[in-house]
């Protein structure tokens, strides 16, 4: 089921001081705050399409948030947003009008309340309390009360005993699957699909979904060394050779994340990144390009591993504020350009290895952006595709005879992965698909998992990373 959405039209709260009509000012930092800075970044979210994990770490600075309470703002944040489908259908039990027809600003309140009741912790009283107050600053007395009533309903049965409701045993998989684990069904049935003959394993890869990530790192060779960043606080990862594991803390505070010699990066971006440096190619080995970089975590890495060769990175994004990031995550011997993949800027045949992360529905990464579960729907797919098959037609007359070309997606969809690569191959005798899987394990011994060949899968619930395919292609 997806969140219900108010299209009444947005009103504004009525500030953010946390009193009661006629009550004292509260001072020092009251818990409201953290309430209040949550509630705002799902609001944002809802409201303008904003970006959580952009917009979070800025609302945090600004009110001077910190251990505990940053903790607790970006939990509600997070699993308000992951949640929204089950809380929904919960809400929609326990309160006596529609959805549909209650205030934008009221039902994103009742909607971190059920989060605090059902998935954290906090004491049921205080969950209650904190939500009715947060709902008379935004709302006014008289939603306060709706709000008290619908979250006392909700307070009557913890989250399993909802489930059993709202998703009982003998309702269809995808249904029970999808308010089971708050995803919407065109979701579930294409990462079913996806899984294949391990279709058996969904609930795991759903659940993994809502699980929080862990933080990751990225020692970009040459200019940054594991020893480093474990003499920071972090630890061994579980495959890549590059990366490490912040248990806690702020990775701006490593001195190395902070001068742009290493960097926040998921394992799995990492692994398909280092998988193109080390496939095997036929002749020289000194040009390399990366068609759609922004923001730069993949072209980070690997003019990283360029450099350490000899060989020279060309990064390239049609967004100019996305190159301008890549500007900052590259060295110094990588170029960066704004140019459109499908309209390249550059001669055919002249590169030896290209990375396309190809835009995709960002399905692969929902434990990290869990709205964008939400944001879009089927019919995105379609035109995601159209644009992939036209990027990767445009990489692989890029590529030199000899040269590899990944061709890789944050999306295990198999519209976005296996029917592109096979639509764009279909004609064409000049490539050949090398075996990924080989290649990933050549980068990362001990991995396991990932598919017979001649495309990778890496998933959430096996491997720890987002969702990553990889398929290598070579020219001959």
């Amino acid at each position: 089921m997806p969140p219900t959405r108010n299209h009444r039209g947005d009103r504004r709260g009525k500030g953010g001081d946390n009193r009661r009509p006629g009550g004292p000012r509260r001072t020092g930092r009251p818990q409201d705050l953290v309430r209040r800075t949550a509630f705002d970044v799902v609001r944002a979210v809802q409201d303008r399409d904003a970006y959580a994990n952009l917009l979070l770490p800025r609302k945090l600075a600004d009110r001077e948030l910190t251990g505990r309470d940053a903790a607790l703002a970006t939990e509600l944040t997070y699993g308000t947003l992951r949640g929204l489908g089950t809380y929904d259908a919960i809400l929609a039990l326990c309160s006596d009008r529609e959805l549909r027809r209650v205030d934008d600003e009221l039902l994103d309140v009742l909607r971190l309340g059920a989060h605090q009741i059902l998935a954290t912790r906090i004491p049921p009283h205080a969950a209650v309390g904190t939500a009715v107050d947060l709902a008379r600053s935004v709302s006014g007395p008289g939603q306060a009360k709706f709000a008290n009533a619908v979250l006392r309903k909700v307070t009557t049965r913890d989250l399993d005993g909802w489930l059993e409701i709202i998703a009982p045993a003998d309702a269809d998989e995808t249904t029970r699957l999808s308010l089971a684990h708050s995803h919407p069904g065109w979701i579930v049935d294409a990462m079913r699909d996806a899984l294949g003959a391990d279709r058996a394993e969904i609930g795991d890869l759903l659940a993994a979904d809502n699980a929080r990530p862990r933080v990751t790192l990225v020692a970009r060779p040459g200019r940054a060394t594991l020893e480093e960043l474990y003499q920071a606080g972090a630890e061994p990862a579980s495959h890549a050779p590059t990366a490490a594991v912040l248990p806690e803390g702020d990775p701006s505070g490593i001195a190395a994340v902070r001068e742009g010699r290493a960097a926040v990066q998921d394992e799995g971006s990492q692994l398909v990144a280092l998988a193109l440096a080390e496939a095997p190619l036929e002749g020289r080995d000194e040009r390399w390009l990366d068609i759609a970089a922004g923001p730069g975590g993949k072209a980070g890495l690997l003019s990283a591993i360029a450099t350490r060769r000899g060989a020279r990175l060309l990064a390239a994004d049609l967004q100019p504020h996305r190159a301008a990031l890549v500007g900052h995550a590259v060295d110094a011997r990588a170029g960066v350009i704004v140019a459109d993949g499908t309209a390249p800027a550059w001669r055919p045949a002249a590169f030896d290895r290209i990375m396309l992360d190809a835009p995709c529905t960002g399905l692969g990464a929902l434990r990290r952006r869990p709205e964008a579960r939400w944001r879009r729907g089927p019919g995105s797919v379609p035109e995601l595709a159209a644009l992939q098959r036209r990027l990767l037609a445009r990489a692989l007359e890029a590529v030199r005879p000899g040269g590899v070309v990944a061709y890789v997606t944050c999306s295990p969809h198999l519209a976005e992965t296996r029917v592109v690569l096979d639509d764009v191959l279909a004609d064409r005798d000049d490539v050949e698909r090398l075996d990924s899987p080989a290649v990933l394990r050549a980068v990362a011994p001990e991995l396991t998992g990932v598919g017979d060949g001649p495309w990778a899968q890496l998933w959430p619930h096996r491997h720890g990373t987002d969702a990553m395919f990889l398929a290598l292609l070579r020219r001959r």
